[in-house]
């Protein structure tokens, strides 16, 4: 239960929208959506039997940083279960990506804890003759090494790299129904999933009682021939793009997060209603 609530948060995090590209300048995007310092923090609720419970929170901060001697955004996602989940399961999440200026994507990883279980995934980008190149490296809760390389044609993201391309594209003009592809790999697959456009609505924060004018988006994935709504979630109607609300769609139940803080964003929140 653990791993796919955490699942689907980091994935309703960072997966907005998307176009694909061919090369590194391709796969990269102008940054309008947010600037060095920028620090979100997010709590998280869970459905048990009909009664929602806090448990726990999710932080995300980007800087501006180098990596491997060269200027990039350097983005962090952090999520803790409260000592009441504690009781029933262990979440401890952390996800760190590097991309270039332009936000191409040039290293991911993320570490995972379940319990006594300990995984995780890493990828490393490079971009040879236009292509698009993943080594990619798991470490399996026995401790069991997996390393592999896939050479793609179209770009590729990951789930912290793609949130902040994504917050660089506009919705204006979309349809409700309309649907964007989103190529997401970690170090074992890649997933066939998409997002659909579900429209405009006004949201209020129950923990901050602050209003938003939204877009409204479903995470929609295909397996076993059938298409599953994982996710539906609300972004800020306004250049920054933020995250206000996230519900995730469970076997088991449903889960929540709202955001709680935001500091250090690049422009006014002029989708938030006084």
């Amino acid at each position: 239960m653990k791993r796919l609530i955490s699942k689907l948060l980091m994935l309703s995090m960072t997966q907005l929208l998307l176009l694909s590209a061919s090369a590194q300048s391709q796969c990269g995007i102008e940054n309008k959506a947010f600037q060095s310092g920028e620090r979100l923090t997010y709590n998280l609720y869970f459905n048990w039997k009909f009664v929602w419970f806090k448990v726990g929170q999710a932080t995300m901060n980007t800087d501006l940083t180098t990596f491997e001697g060269k200027k990039a955004w350097c983005s962090s996602l952090v999520t803790g279960g409260n000592k009441r989940l504690d009781k029933f399961f262990t979440m401890r999440d952390t996800l760190l990506s590097y991309c270039s200026p332009d936000l191409s994507p040039l290293y991911f990883r993320k570490g995972a804890r379940e319990g006594k279980r300990y995984y995780v995934d890493e990828l490393w980008y490079t971009y040879p003759k236009n292509y698009c190149h993943l080594k990619m490296h798991a470490i399996t809760a026995s401790g069991e090494h997996l390393w592999k390389e896939v050479t793609y044609k179209s770009c590729i993201y990951d789930m912290m790299s793609i949130f902040l391309r994504a917050r660089n594209f506009s919705a204006e003009g979309m349809k409700v129904g309309d649907k964007i592809a989103m190529p997401i790999s970690d170090a074992s697959h890649l997933s066939h999933s998409w997002l659909q456009f579900q429209g405009r609505e006004t949201f209020k924060v129950e923990d901050t009682k602050e209003k938003f004018n939204c877009l409204v988006f479903s995470f929609i994935e295909r397996e076993n021939g059938e298409n599953h709504e994982l996710i539906r979630f609300f972004i800020t109607d306004d250049q920054n793009h933020i995250p206000v609300r996230l519900d995730m769609f469970l076997s088991f139940g449903s889960a929540k997060a709202f955001l709680k803080d935001y500091k250090g964003i690049k422009s006014p929140m002029t989708s938030k209603i006084n």
